[in-house]
């Protein structure tokens, strides 16, 4: 099938749209934009969407501020009565939040449908803890607090319709003081915010690198890229899963790296994902691989194969970077080049790979998160220089996907920031307080993509939030498919969420990619 490009018209609905998004009274159905195939050499790249400023500057207003004290409080959660202090609002506030369960549920009433902001005064207790937040039972985002003192964290553009709601703040780590919840209403989005600067952080990026980021640059703010999990390529069962149910091909196709690190025990089975890397670009695909790093028995607490686990491996990451576990270090090397080994077939025929190491570090249940932000971005460091100056692979595109804007390694190591979202069973919202927070991790303004996920969100909240997520990616398994069967398990997202995003006017499927191998590179 000849593949055709998108021609991508900014109307001004969608000017309209992005002006009136802080607006309480704006319509929260969103204008879409249409996307039409035309001929490759008709491209035209994304217009920049300008706004005409406000006269007047935008000033929150706050439309309520809601007592921890008051709130409904499950399990071990009490009120603590402190008379007389000026840290905390009233005279009391609550703590525990030690077990599954236990939560406190404010709740709360907003004027008119729009945009909000939610402002939690929290401290941790014994350290940094990171604890859930719901909305009338739905998972909307995670806040995070030290134990310096109470401080406000914030969670930005929640859409509200008008009328009352219940927010619950509910254990994830535990152990925290929650003082007070306060809604306030929401800046509007800048469309500014969507442009980026299109620089890869390798300048001898090869060319079909420099096109497939190109795309992904001109595309974004106004396209989401479909992906999915599925180590058995192109033609595994999640594959066909998602082909059966949508009529339609992932334009990303995700891939683990497991099975070519040097660390495996001999006679293990060596991987396939490569070459079916090779397969997905020829049928016009974008690739992405991330890497489960196995380590050597030597280092195994558990089985081996579980050993990329904290909990199953002894391995300590600073020793060995700092001296002290040489051979610790010699192993992090031959598993590195074990990888730069087998991607250099892709680097020489100019295959192009969003590669996602060391994911998910900062929740520190993977080894290479378990010693802290140091370790793990020296580790970085080490891998993305080896992999580029030893090996010469200029063909990956760095997705940086540690979770924690702490512990971002910076513009120069990154092209694209991601986060990873479980939030529950068929859960579609945008989850736009993680993307708006995680904008603001890259100086230069670098894609943000949901770069693992459970539940596909909607479009259509998403468009209508500003939420523009570069990609999703969902999970294999049972995120898509029934245990031992060829059949599509509804369990996360229904069949008919499935359906409306992978045929969305917004959403970009295999068939809608242009050609890669002929897209500008400049």
């Amino acid at each position: 099938m000849r593949k055709t490009i998108l021609k991508i018209s900014l109307t001004a609905a969608v000017v309209a749209m992005f002006a009136t998004a802080g607006c309480q009274s704006a319509n929260p159905t969103p204008s879409v934009v249409t996307a039409t195939p035309t001929p490759s050499e008709a491209y035209t790249p994304v217009a920049s969407v300008t706004v005409t400023p406000s006269p007047t500057p935008f000033v929150s207003e706050t439309v309520g501020r809601y007592e921890a004290e008051a709130a409904k409080l499950n399990g071990k959660v009490k009120v603590v009565t402190v008379k007389g202090s000026q840290q905390i609002s009233g005279e009391a506030y609550v703590k525990g939040f030690e077990d599954e369960g236990d939560s406190c549920t404010f709740s709360i009433n907003v004027p008119s449908d729009g945009f909000y902001n939610m402002t939690f005064k929290q401290q941790g207790i014994g350290g940094e803890k990171t604890n859930f937040v719901s909305v009338d039972g739905e998972y909307l985002g995670s806040i995070t607090v030290d134990d310096k003192m109470l401080r406000e964290t914030r969670l930005d553009r929640i859409y509200l319709s008008a009328g009352k709601h219940e927010v619950s703040v509910y254990k994830s780590w535990g152990w925290i003081y929650l003082d007070y919840l306060e809604i306030s209403t929401a800046e509007p989005v800048n469309p500014g915010m969507y442009e980026v600067s299109g620089k890869l952080s390798n300048p001898n990026a090869s060319e079909n690198t420099k096109r497939l980021y190109n795309y992904i640059c001109d595309i974004y703010g106004t396209y989401f890229l479909s992906g999915q999990v599925c180590d058995e390529g192109p033609n595994g069962g999640e594959m066909y899963v998602v082909r059966s149910a949508t009529g339609k091909n992932p334009a990303i196709l995700s891939m683990d790296l497991n099975a070519y690190g040097a660390s495996r025990p001999a006679g293990q089975e060596k991987g396939k994902t490569v070459e079916y890397a090779k397969e997905w670009w020829e049928k016009g695909g974008i690739v992405e691989f991330h890497w489960h790093w196995t380590l050597e028995e030597k280092y195994c607490t558990k089985e081996w194969w579980r050993s990329f686990y904290t909990d199953s491996t002894n391995f300590n990451l600073t020793k060995a970077l700092n001296g002290s576990d040489s051979y610790g270090y010699e192993m992090l090397l031959r598993d590195i080049d074990a990888i730069g080994e087998a991607l250099k077939p892709l680097a020489e025929s100019d295959i192009p790979v969003i590669f996602r190491p060391l994911h998910e570090a900062s929740g520190k249940w993977f080894w290479w998160g378990n010693y802290g932000s140091d370790s793990y971005k020296k580790l970085y460091y080490l891998m993305y220089e080896r992999l580029t100056e030893k090996w010469g692979l200029n063909n990956l595109i760095w997705l940086w996907n540690a979770q924690d804007p702490d512990w971002y390694v910076g513009d120069e190591y990154c092209d694209i920031v991601g986060t990873d979202i479980y939030p529950g069973e068929r859960v579609y919202t945008s989850q736009s307080a993680a993307f708006f927070d995680l904008k603001e991790v890259s100086p230069e303004g670098k894609p943000v993509w949901l770069s693992e996920n459970g539940c596909i969100f909607d479009p259509d909240l998403a468009l209508r939030d500003g939420a523009m997520w570069g990609c999703w990616c969902v999970w294999q398994g049972e995120f898509v498919r029934q245990k031992s069967f060829l059949r599509l398990s509804e369990q996360y997202t229904e069949k008919s969420m499935l359906i409306k995003a992978y045929n969305h006017d917004n959403v970009i499927t295999l068939d809608m990619l242009p050609d890669l191998k002929a897209y500008t590179a400049e």
